[in-house]
């Protein structure tokens, strides 16, 4: 959990991180030019920049760590692209967009996996699983946390799958728990081992800001039309009012999107064995109806499950922006 300003983490296949192989925008020294001046041309403030400057550019300096006039630097700060396997060929590309979440951490923990698909509906004829389409919302989320500079910890995690733009997605039980755990058939057992790996994760450094977001679907009669809702904890105010940071968000999107279609999202509390036992923040997000025909298509349409994800990363950044002010 131990990262650069210029490193992203991502866990993959092994127990190991995957330290991304970044490549950095670069400029050329000016005659008479500093690091100094050098950083604050290129709009990089010193204080934050200087130590992670001397240690990419190390190579290229003079033995006082001057400048050498007409040689390119790399600049520290943003990456222009990282390779991550896990959501697949079509999207393993990163492109980072911002530095907004730099020093925030999030564990994503999509419903249910493994021996366990969770709920279970027929469309078309065709078996709809809970787990594959959480974990695809929960990838998206990921990726679009990475492009604003987070750091993020699939907790459920399918190395073939990756994200898919299909619209039914294929069933299957090889789901593992980071970083390589077999996921107990057995409720509790499921619940204690992601709760336990948070918890281990989060005292490595607790001192940063962390997140545990929490992905599932609800199945309920087909009469029941429900809105993306949301529990936290609570004993958690912090949870609480991310909640109601990421329901006014969908609000807001789906007042800009869809005008006059209302929104009757709710933020509640609720005895979840995850929400009462991991030690960040905690959030529970609840997708919707899996057998209401309308919200059926808050998953399978792909582009649907990308603005989800989309839309939760902006509440996420300002979640993140109000925190970090305090």
């Amino acid at each position: 959990m131990r990262v650069y300003t210029i490193i992203l983490f991502f866990f993959l296949a092994g127990p190991t991180a995957l330290i991304s192989q970044n490549n950095y925008n670069s400029t050329t020294a000016e005659k008479g030019e500093g690091i100094l001046s050098m950083l604050r041309r290129n709009g990089l403030d010193p204080a934050v920049y200087m130590d992670e400057f001397l240690k990419i550019n190390k190579a290229h300096l003079n033995k006082n760590n001057e400048l050498i006039v007409g040689k390119k630097y790399y600049l520290p700060g943003i990456p222009t692209a990282s390779n991550f396997a896990i959501f697949g060929k079509k999207y393993e590309t990163v492109d980072v967009i911002d530095q907004q979440l730099k020093g925030a951490t999030y564990y994503l923990i999509s419903g249910h996996g493994g021996p366990d698909p969770g709920a279970v509906s027929i469309i078309e004829n065709k078996q709809v699983c809970e787990d594959e389409y959480s974990y695809d919302i929960t990838l998206r989320l990921g990726r679009a946390l990475i492009q604003r500079g987070a750091t993020v910890y699939m907790i459920t995690r399918d190395i073939n799958d990756g994200i898919r733009d299909d619209r039914f997605l294929k069933s299957d039980h090889d789901e593992l728990c980071y970083p390589d755990k077999k996921i107990p058939r057995n409720q509790i057992l499921r619940l204690r081992q992601r709760t336990n790996i948070v918890n281990k994760l989060y005292l490595a450094d607790k001192e940063k800001f962390q997140r545990v977001i929490i992905i599932h679907m609800d199945s309920r009669s087909k009469n029941e039309d429900l809105d993306v809702y949301f529990y936290y904890d609570r004993r958690s105010n912090s949870g609480k009012k991310m909640s109601d940071i990421l329901l006014n968000k969908l609000k807001q999107k789906y007042n800009t999107h869809q005008p006059g279609r209302g929104y009757d999202g709710t933020v509640s509390t609720r005895n979840l064995f995850v929400l009462q036992n991991t030690y960040p923040t905690a959030t529970f997000i609840e997708l919707g109806n899996m057998n209401h025909q309308q919200n059926q298509k808050r998953f399978l349409i792909a582009d649907n499950r990308q603005a989800l994800a989309n839309w939760l990363t902006e509440g996420l950044i300002q979640d993140y922006k109000e925190e970090i002010k305090k």
